[in-house]
C-alpha cells in the first residue's frame, strides 16, 4: 500500500505498449501495422474525449518508431538504448509541447527552428503537441508549411479533445484517429487487474459503480479508485462506494415506482423524506429517477437489452418491474420527471417542487385510464378549431297583407312548416255570432316601413285567419300580431330578389365614388374611375389596370358588396376584382386635370409662337 500511495494509479499504470492500451484496439492495430509495413504518415491527429489514451498512444508511438529492436508484432522491445532513455524521460528525440500554455507564434517559430536539426541518434525526431486546439490562428498559420512538408526525419503527433476548433487546413495535412469512450466492461476489467496487483479487496458491484461514474474516462475511474481505497482502507464494498460517490441505491427507485403505480401518495412522500434525510438533493433524485425510468423502458423489449447499463444481476429485476408497468405510464412519467428536473433550479421551495412531481406521478395512472378506450389504447381528444356560435331555431317572419279593392280585408300568414300541408283552424264554439271588428285604416304607401328581407326557402302554408276571435273567447297571438302589423305598417310589400343590372350597378358605383370623394379619399376615387364594370350572372366583375388599384378597390369591396345585395335583395351577389395590365396601354379619354407650370408654358408657346420667340431673345430662364 505504501507504493500505491506514493504514485497515483493513473500514472503508475499508464500503458507502456500498444497491447496494454484499454478499449482502443482499432487504433493500436492500425498503428502497429503501419510501423511494421513502414507506411507511417508524417503527421497524426489524435482526437477524442478526455482520459481515453490519446497522449498515451502518442508516447507509445514515439517510443516504438525509434526502437532499435522492433518486435515482430510491432511492439517496442523496452530494452534498447532508445526505449530505456524514453522510459527514464531522458530521450533527446522526443519533444512534448503543451499548446495550452505555449500557443503563441513565437513558440511555434521556436519549434520550427528545432525541426531543422537532424537527430543525433535514432531515426526520427517526434514532436507531440497536446491540446493543439488552443493554438492561436497566427500560430496555426505559421505551422502550416512545416506540417505540410517536414524533413524526412520529423514526425508530428497532435492531440486534442475539441476537433471542431482546429483549422481545416491543419486537418487536411494530418492522418486523423478518432478515439472512443471506454466501455464499462473494459473499465471494470482493468480495475480488477489493478486491484489484484495492489491486493485490494473490491466487489465487482463497487467497480461497476466506479465505471458508471467515470462515464468512459479511464483516468477518472483510476482517480476514483484511489480515493475510495483511502476512504475504505483498501476494502471496497457496494455500500461504502455508494456513500463515497454520493449515489442513491437503486432499491429506493424500485420502491418508489411501486408506490407510484399503486397510487400510494403517503408512501411516496415518506420515501422521499427518507432519501432527503440521507443528504441527497432533489435534483439528484429527479435525475436518478429519470435514468431509472429510461432503464425500465429499455427492459420492455428484449432486443434492447444491450442498451441497459446497470449492475450485474440487476437485469432480471428491471425486466420483472418493467413487465408490471405499461409503456404509456413510463413515457408520461419520464416526461413529467424531465420537466421537473429542468425547472428545479428556478423554483424557491425545492422540496415542495419534488413532492408535487411525485403527487402527479401517483395520479398519472388514473389519468391514463380515463383517457383510454375499451381496447386499452389511448384516445386522442378532438379539438375544436374555433369558437362555435349558438345556432337558434329559425322562425318564419309574419307578413300582413291588406286588400281594399272589394271593401274587405284579408290577412295571410306565412309560417315555417316541415311537411307541405294546409293548416286548418278548428271551428269556433257554438255561440252567438258577432260582427267582425273593423281593422284600423291602412297607412299610406309613403309611410310604409322598410321592406323586410325575404324568408328562407321552405315549404309554407297559407292560413286564413278571421278578423276577430269568437265572442267570449280570447284573441289568439297570431290575430294580435296581424292587427299590430297592419296598424303599424299598413300594407307590407315583400321585395323580390333580382340579378344585378349593369346600369344600376354603375349608378351605385358612382354614388359610392361620390361618398368617397366627400371623405377626401382621392386615391380611391381615382382608381374607381379607372376601373371597368361587368356583370356575369350574380357576379359583378371589376377590372383594374394596376395591382395598386385592385388593392384600393378590394379595401372597399365589403361595403360595395353589401350595397349591391341590399339594392337587388340578392345575397348571392359577389364582387370580384381582377387586374388587366394591358388596359393601361389602351387609348382612353382622360378627364381634365391641372397642368404644371412647364406644361402651361409649352401649351402657350404652341398657341402663340411669339411668346417662345420673346423668351429666346431675352434669354430668360423660367426655372421650372
Amino acid at each position: 500500500m505504501e507504493k500505491f500511495i506514493v504514485i497515483v494509479s493513473a500514472r503508475k499504470y499508464r500503458p507502456q505498449t500498444f497491447s496494454s492500451v484499454v478499449g482502443q484496439q482499432h487504433i493500436t492495430t492500425t498503428l502497429k501495422n503501419s510501423i511494421r509495413n513502414s507506411t507511417l504518415a508524417h503527421a497524426f491527429l489524435f482526437c477524442g474525449p478526455r482520459g481515453v489514451g490519446k497522449t498515451t498512444c502518442a508516447r507509445i508511438l514515439a517510443k516504438t518508431i525509434n526502437c532499435e529492436n522492433l518486435q515482430p508484432d510491432g511492439e517496442a522491445c523496452n530494452q534498447c538504448n532508445s526505449c530505456v532513455s524514453f522510459n527514464n524521460g531522458s530521450s533527446l528525440n522526443i519533444h512534448e509541447l503543451d499548446a495550452a500554455s505555449n500557443n503563441s507564434v513565437d513558440d511555434i517559430r521556436e519549434l520550427v527552428t528545432q525541426v531543422r536539426f537532424a537527430p543525433q541518434e535514432g531515426k526520427y525526431k517526434i514532436y507531440i503537441i497536446d491540446e493543439v486546439h488552443m493554438l492561436s490562428a497566427s500560430a496555426f498559420n505559421a505551422f502550416l508549411k512545416t506540417l505540410e512538408e517536414p524533413p524526412s526525419y520529423a514526425k508530428f503527433i497532435l492531440a486534442t479533445t475539441e476537433k471542431h476548433k482546429i483549422l481545416p487546413t491543419i486537418l487536411s495535412r494530418c492522418q486523423i484517429f478518432d478515439f472512443k469512450r471506454i466501455t464499462n466492461a473494459d473499465t471494470v476489467e482493468h480495475l480488477q487487474e489493478i486491484a489484484e496487483k495492489e491486493h485490494i479487496q473490491a466487489d465487482k458491484a463497487a467497480l461497476q459503480l466506479i465505471a458508471q461514474k467515470s462515464e468512459g474516462c479511464m483516468r477518472d475511474s483510476l482517480s476514483i479508485l484511489d480515493k475510495i481505497v483511502s476512504f475504505t482502507d483498501a476494502k471496497l464494498t457496494y455500500q461504502n462506494t455508494l456513500e463515497h460517490l454520493n449515489l442513491l441505491d437503486e432499491d429506493y427507485y424500485f420502491q418508489l415506482i411501486e408506490a407510484l403505480t399503486q397510487q400510494d401518495v403517503t408512501r411516496a412522500l415518506l420515501l422521499f423524506d427518507q432519501i432527503n434525510k440521507k443528504g441527497f438533493e432533489g435534483n439528484t433524485v429527479l435525475e436518478g429517477f429519470a435514468e431509472f425510468l429510461r432503464n425500465l423502458m429499455v427492459s420492455k423489449d428484449p432486443k434492447a437489452a444491450q442498451l441497459l447499463d446497470v449492475l450485474e444481476g440487476m437485469q432480471d429485476r428491471y425486466a420483472q418491474c418493467a413487465a408490471g408497468t405499461s409503456i404509456s405510464y413510463l413515457v408520461s412519467a419520464l416526461n413529467v420527471v424531465s420537466d421537473a428536473a429542468m425547472q428545479y433550479r428556478d423554483v424557491n421551495n425545492k422540496r415542495l417542487h419534488v413532492e408535487l412531481c411525485l403527487i402527479k406521478l401517483c395520479y398519472l395512472q388514473q389519468a391514463l385510464e380515463l383517457a383510454a378506450d375499451g381496447s386499452g389504447q389511448l384516445v386522442k381528444k378532438n379539438r375544436i378549431s374555433g369558437p362555435i356560435a349558438v345556432k337558434p331555431r329559425a322562425v318564419a317572419p309574419i307578413f300582413g297583407k291588406t286588400a281594399t279593392a272589394a271593401g274587405t280585408t284579408e290577412a295571410k300568414l306565412e309560417i315555417q312548416a316541415p311537411p307541405p300541408a294546409t293548416i286548418q283552424r278548428p271551428a269556433p264554439a257554438a255561440t252567438a255570432p258577432t260582427a267582425p271588428a273593423p281593422l284600423p285604416p291602412a297607412a299610406p304607401a309613403s309611410t310604409a316601413a322598410r321592406p323586410l328581407p325575404p324568408p328562407p326557402p321552405a315549404t309554407t302554408a297559407a292560413v286564413s285567419a278571421p278578423s276577430s276571435a269568437a265572442a267570449g273567447g280570447k284573441m289568439s297571438l297570431i290575430e294580435k300580431l296581424r292587427q299590430e302589423k297592419a296598424a303599424a305598417a299598413g300594407k307590407q310589400v315583400v321585395k323580390q330578389n333580382r340579378p344585378p343590372v349593369l346600369e344600376e350597378v354603375q349608378q351605385l358605383w358612382n354614388n359610392y365614388m361620390a361618398s368617397m370623394k366627400a371623405q377626401q379619399k382621392h386615391s380611391t376615387v381615382t382608381n374607381m374611375q379607372l376601373a371597368t364594370l361587368a356583370v356575369n350572372g350574380a357576379d359583378v366583375l371589376v377590372t383594374c389596370e394596376t395591382n395598386f388599384g385592385a388593392k384600393m378597390v378590394e379595401n372597399e369591396a365589403t361595403d360595395l358588396t353589401e350595397i349591391l345585395r341590399e339594392h337587388f335583395n340578392n345575397r348571392q351577389i359577389q364582387l370580384q376584382v381582377a387586374v388587366d395590365e394591358q388596359a393601361a396601354t389602351r387609348p382612353r379619354e382622360l378627364e381634365p386635370r391641372y397642368l404644371s407650370t412647364a406644361e402651361r408654358f409649352n401649351l402657350m408657346a404652341t398657341q402663340y409662337p411669339l411668346v417662345k420667340e420673346l423668351k429666346d431673345r431675352l434669354r430668360l430662364d423660367l426655372g421650372f
